[in-house]
């Protein structure tokens, strides 16, 4: 017996039709695709996450992909989502922002190697901001990762720091990857003692730690302080009120923003003499002990993004500037403008 009414009989293939079209409208589907070798990837782990308020990341589904990369999450989305695709140690994530296509997305992966392969720093920027005893110390690196595999390296980590004796083994990192938003990563110790890693992997393009610590502050008072990288263009940066001096330093100027001054340096070691104030700085207390040991202090980073990121164009502008006023390749003096052409002209 048919239980449906006349109308639902004549209209039997619409309705099934609506009803298969509502259920691949509420799934999630696309293709892994692996950059390093260019084809589908399978075997990825292609996870669904809600983004709450309160609760953060909270996990709805996920799935594998295929053997031709394809994988399928039968979820509906409301909301802002996240989409988090684990593969060979490393994951990638994607943004589901509201009102964007679900169906058809491509997802891409790389393999990952323990070894930097083309990835390394490109500069690595120093910030001093002494205050009332105090001085907090936030290093940038500028990872740049040219070629087509990820560096991942749980065991060893990747980047690897300098922390002074006076910070009491007190650090936070975070990392970002391209395009990524900044998220934590994890601080071991090394063999040497005074060097420090972080355990984030380095995708292709550019990724970005923050490094973020503490140490006392007399006014004056030698501060040295090691660079372990050694492919890495390093500027110390103090913001204004404060002086900075020291040897193998090049002064690039002021930033012209930010007003913090910015210092070239050469070779892999510095010894400088800071005098003057910039905000206070808030520490932890150590350990029950009384041992120095790692711990996560708070992140002063965040709210810093913009000035770090306004420093490194600063930097390549002054940068760009006095090449400019120098002489060109092999003693070749520059071209003159037309505005200079016309003043010699005067003259």
């Amino acid at each position: 017996m048919n239980f449906l009414p006349r109308w639902g009989r004549r209209f039997r293939l619409p309705i099934a039709f609506i009803i298969t079209c509502s259920t691949a409208l509420a799934a999630i589907t696309g293709q892994v695709r692996n950059q390093t070798t260019g084809k589908p990837q399978s075997g990825a782990t292609v996870a669904l996450y809600k983004l709450g308020a309160q609760n953060g990341l909270e996990l709805i589904d996920q799935a594998k992909s295929d053997a031709g990369g394809q994988f399928t999450i039968n979820r509906e989305v409301q909301g802002p989502h996240l989409i988090r695709t684990a593969f060979d140690g490393v994951t990638y994530n994607h943004m589901l922002p509201p009102g964007q296509p679900t169906t058809g997305l491509t997802l891409e992966v790389f393999n990952a190697s323990r070894q930097p392969g083309a990835a390394k720093v490109g500069k690595h920027i120093i910030m001093f901001e002494p205050a009332g005893g105090q001085m907090a110390v936030t290093e940038t690196y500028l990872l740049t990762n040219s070629g087509k595999t990820a560096w991942n390296d749980p065991d060893v980590g990747t980047l690897h720091f300098f922390l002074p004796e006076g910070a009491g083994g007190k650090v936070e990192v975070q990392g970002t990857a391209p395009g990524g938003m900044p998220i934590g990563a994890p601080v071991k110790k090394t063999s040497k003692a005074d060097v420090f890693a972080a355990d984030f992997a380095v995708k292709p393009g550019e990724t970005r730690f923050h490094v973020t610590y503490a140490v006392p502050y007399v006014e004056g008072a030698p501060y040295a302080g090691k660079v372990i990288a050694k492919e890495d263009n390093t500027y110390l940066v103090v913001p204004g009120g404060v002086t900075l001096k020291g040897d193998n330093l090049n002064d690039m100027g002021l930033e012209p923003r930010s007003q913090a001054h910015i210092f070239g340096l050469s070779g892999n070691s510095y010894s400088v003499q800071l005098t003057g104030a910039a905000a206070a700085v808030a520490t932890d207390a150590g350990g029950d002990d009384g041992s120095p040991k790692i711990e996560q202090i708070m992140p002063r980073v965040l709210g810093r993004t913009k000035l770090i990121v306004g420093l490194a164009l600063g930097i390549l502008a002054l940068g760009f500037a006095l090449l400019y006023r120098a002489s060109g390749p092999a003693g070749v003096p520059r071209q003159e403008t037309a505005k200079e052409s016309r003043e010699r002209a005067r003259r």
